[in-house]
């Protein structure tokens, strides 16, 4: 049996068309339920044979939700994620030619987590924070007053001239602090892409060992030359710009700001943020 976990709201709240869309890859019996009917996964995966199978349907907000919801379970079962969400950067990161299902074991354990705001919570691509996470800030304002799907390469443009203010910035790499000004964006990523497709950390490794995360910090840069290369992200070349761009690889990363910034945590945003610690393990 497959337990299809679909995701409504995913795919700008046209998750529930997954379903139909995800018959031809299930080669068994299938069930579909709604992710947000399932109160409790520990429950849940008791309850399934050994043989049965579990399938994701959604995008990184869904999988990050999984993922804490699943943090204390042992897991038996071979779980798959079915991408349907407007993003995608998972699947984008770590299965950018597969069709259908993908298996996701090996990625759902020893992941990493973030601590902002007295909240601890796992993550599956990445932290952002600064424009990235005004930028997702921005969209969740305009869901709230339209169904239409959400133009962030328009917020970002927008913001870049006219609306983010950079920050200063003081980042700690297990226990080597570095201070930089006019920061744009400083975030700490467990894999290489986040944003709908930019490539931020292309030389991070989700599944290394030892673990370690990639911040990855752009600052310098005045509005027009940022904006000139900011689609350089989408590729990983941003990285060539070596006196703008700093990345670091560490177990434990604290970005402090000088004054309130968004912050994205897959996707999901938390405002008013001044400082945030990833650890790689839990």
């Amino acid at each position: 049996m497959y337990y299809v976990l679909y995701n409504p709201l995913s795919g700008n709240k046209q998750g529930a068309d997954s379903i139909e869309k995800i018959k031809p890859f299930v080669k068994d019996e299938m069930k579909a339920i709604d992710v947000r009917d399932v109160t409790d996964f520990s429950t849940f995966f008791d309850k399934l044979n050994n043989e049965d199978a579990v399938v994701l349907c959604g995008g990184d907000g869904t999988l990050n939700h999984f993922v804490n919801d699943i943090a204390d379970v042992k897991i038996k079962n071979d779980v798959y994620l079915f991408a349907s969400g407007s993003g995608n950067d998972f699947k984008t990161d770590v299965a950018p030619d597969a069709e259908g299902l993908v298996k996701i074991n090996e990625y759902i354990q020893n992941l990493p987590v973030v601590e902002v705001k007295g909240m601890k919570r796992r993550f599956i691509n990445g932290i952002g924070y600064g424009i990235d996470g005004y930028c997702c800030e921005v969209g969740d304002e305009l869901a709230q007053k339209s169904d239409k799907p959400i133009n962030y390469a328009g917020i970002a443009v927008k913001g870049l001239l006219f609306h983010y203010k950079p920050a200063n910035a003081v980042v700690t790499v297990d226990g080597e602090t570095h201070e930089f000004k006019h920061v744009w964006l400083a975030p700490s990523m467990n894999g290489r892409y986040y944003g709908g497709g930019m490539k931020v950390a292309p030389a991070q490794e989700r599944l290394a060992s030892p673990k370690t995360l990639s911040l990855v910090v752009w600052h310098g840069t005045g509005k027009i030359t940022t904006l000139l290369r900011f689609k350089s992200i989408f590729t990983g070349e941003h990285i060539k710009y070596q006196k703008s761009i700093h990345t670091f690889a560490g177990k434990v990363i604290n970005v402090k700001f000088d004054r309130p910034t968004a912050l994205q945590i897959d996707g999901e945003t938390v405002s008013g943020v001044t400082e945030y610690t990833v650890y790689a393990n839990a």
